[in-house]
């Protein structure tokens, strides 16, 4: 490919929303354009780095056993009220988009666990026919509220999204290590370190699932790691030994005015309380049933809100007139469910919490003397420093950015959609046990750029690299010679398999080797006339602090040393 015919401008700045180095560089480099907002064009250089990446992921997938299909875009909404899950559509968890036509109300994908068990449960009848595995690589759109980073965040992207069934939960088991092995290949062979760590399901379902972290400073997301016993899980899932104090006075509670303090850190600094963990959060919110349940837990930390639970709003309250926003606790509250978070427990405090009337506290307060803790759960995100649930050493907090996710399903979708059952050995019926993999394969794009960059561009790994050699002819529109050599070793790094980029613009050296580093090719050939009247061409590894100069029978060799 010659740069002269390429699609492609590159920019000297980026533009003003690109706030993190893969989306600006992408922007600079002509790999994408934005059309709207969290919706991009990829240009020729971004589809050559998406289909070396969608070529990874099917090698693997097909060499664990999985089958490729290929599902439509478009479903009809009935299938999601069979499942339950359009009642969640608008929402964080699951943002849908809908469509409505003349054959009714249709669902642009945002996953696909209800078209394919409608399509597997027609196609499987026999135990015999299984375990499988099916795996697609389709279009997925979500109504994010704040698209960001570009490819990284988007309301459309290309996802690979994987499903298996099998006849029971320990088969389903065999079939979800054969996937986690897949992707641990995968996320080798892209050069990206990612480490799974346990996670909750959120809209999905399912029980056990993994999400595979990339540790990275522009992540939205944490994980919590034990360099000790190797235990990781995300904030939302993670699980620490954390216990607060016992009391060490007897003392039985009492009231204290606190006009106008209606948040912890107000509430604190009156009362001159010191640890905010002492000042109790209480909650209200409505768990996934509904009803309205009171989630109590340490100051200092966020609520880690259970999947399906939603949180009160204003008008919620004007409904529940003993609950007193911002003055709210566990004391005197009747017929209403409270989950306590698992620091709290049996005699610890004393605590200072809600008085359930407004500009008043309870100060002096003792868990399980003064309130029952009849559910205890981990309510609280787990933070740095905290002990492992594990081991008790210290757990990190890592900042990262989610680069795939895996569920164990179980029956969340077999048992609710017609026609998801198998004949068993035994002449019996049971519904399948399913999994669900998914990888972002448009925004691995973005993950691969964020962690493979340096101030003066990209630089793609070469199992990825939209070619494998940036070849510069310097003045070849003015030297007869070095367009001829230019010529000459294009045609033997392809007649070799070597994917070649070809700078023949009409452009100075400096422009041409800015925009070779800007593009982030692994390896940049340079001709010039002076080099080949000393039999040498100039070879630099993208990386590399120098270029090094090679006898011209030796390029290919150098050149394979520098991309193996």
């Amino acid at each position: 490919m010659r740069m002269s015919s390429l699609m492609v401008k590159t920019l000297r700045e980026a533009p003003a929303d690109a706030e993190v180095a893969s989306h600006a560089l992408l922007l600079r480099a002509g790999y994408i354009r934005r059309l709207a907002s969290g919706v991009y064009t990829l240009l020729p250089l971004g589809v050559r780095v998406l289909r070396r990446i969608e070529g990874i992921i099917r090698q693997e997938l097909d060499a664990v056993g999985m089958q490729e299909i290929l599902m439509p875009v478009l479903s009809p909404i009935e299938l999601w009220d069979t499942s339950g899950r359009s009642a969640r559509f608008g929402t964080d968890a699951l943002p849908a988009m809908t469509v409505e036509n003349r054959g009714g109300t249709f669902v642009l994908g945002p996953t696909h666990e209800e078209v394919v068990t409608t399509v597997v449960g027609a196609e499987v009848d026999s135990y015999r026919q299984l375990p499988l595995t099916v795996y697609q690589i389709q279009s997925k759109f979500r109504d994010e509220a704040r698209p960001r980073f570009g490819l990284m965040r988007g309301r459309e992207f290309l996802m690979c999204d994987a499903y298996s069934f099998d006849v029971d939960q320990e088969a389903m088991g065999r079939s979800y290590e054969a996937a986690v092995l897949g992707y641990r290949r995968i996320f080798e062979r892209l050069s990206l370190e990612v480490e799974p760590v346990e996670a909750q399901s959120g809209a999905i379902g399912g029980d056990v699932n993994h999400e595979f972290m990339v540790p990275s400073p522009i992540g939205e997301d944490h994980f919590v790691r034990c360099s000790s016993c190797g235990y990781a899980a995300n904030v939302e899932a993670a699980r620490s030994a954390r216990l607060l104090a016992q009391a060490s006075s007897t003392d039985a509670y009492s009231e204290v005015a606190t006009p106008s303090s209606s948040s912890i850190n107000a509430v604190a600094k009156l009362l001159e309380i010191a640890d905010l963990a002492y000042v109790l959060k209480s909650i209200a919110a409505f768990d996934e049933e509904g009803a309205p349940v009171l989630a109590v837990l340490p100051g200092d930390r966020e609520l880690r809100l259970p999947h399906g639970w939603r949180l009160f709003e204003d008008s919620d309250f004007a409904l529940h007139p003993n609950l007193v926003k911002g003055y709210i606790g566990p004391i005197g509250l009747e017929g209403l469910r409270v989950i306590v978070d698992s620091a709290i427990v049996e005699g610890s405090g004393p605590y200072v919490l809600g008085a359930n009337r407004a500009d008043a506290h309870l100060r002096g307060v003792v868990a399980g003397r003064d309130f029952v803790i009849g559910e205890s759960m981990a309510l609280a995100e787990t933070q740095s420093g905290d002990p492992c649930a594990s081991c008790g050493s210290a757990l990190e907090l890592v900042r990262s950015v989610e680069a795939a996710h895996t569920f164990q399903l179980g029956f969340t979708y077999s048992s609710k959609m017609p026609g998801a059952t198998v004949a068993t050995e035994n002449d019996g019926e049971v519904p399948l046990c399913m999994g669900c993999y998914g990888i972002g394969v448009s925004r691995l794009i973005a993950v691969i750029a964020e962690e493979h960059h340096d101030e003066a561009g990209l630089a793609w790994p070469s199992a990825v690299a939209p070619f494998d050699v940036h070849l510069l002819g310097l003045g070849m529109e003015r030297n007869e010679d070095v367009a001829q050599a230019v010529a000459k070793i294009e045609a033997e790094m392809e007649a070799k398999g070597l994917r070649v980029l070809t700078d023949d613009r009409e452009a100075s050296a400096g422009v041409k080797f800015a925009d070779a580093d800007l593009l982030g090719c692994p390896v940049r050939v340079t001709v010039g006339a002076k080099g080949l009247k000393a039999g040498t061409l100039e070879v630099k590894a993208r990386l590399a602090q120098e270029a090094q100069d090679v006898p011209q029978a030796e390029l290919l060799a150098a050149v394979g040393r520098l991309l193996a």
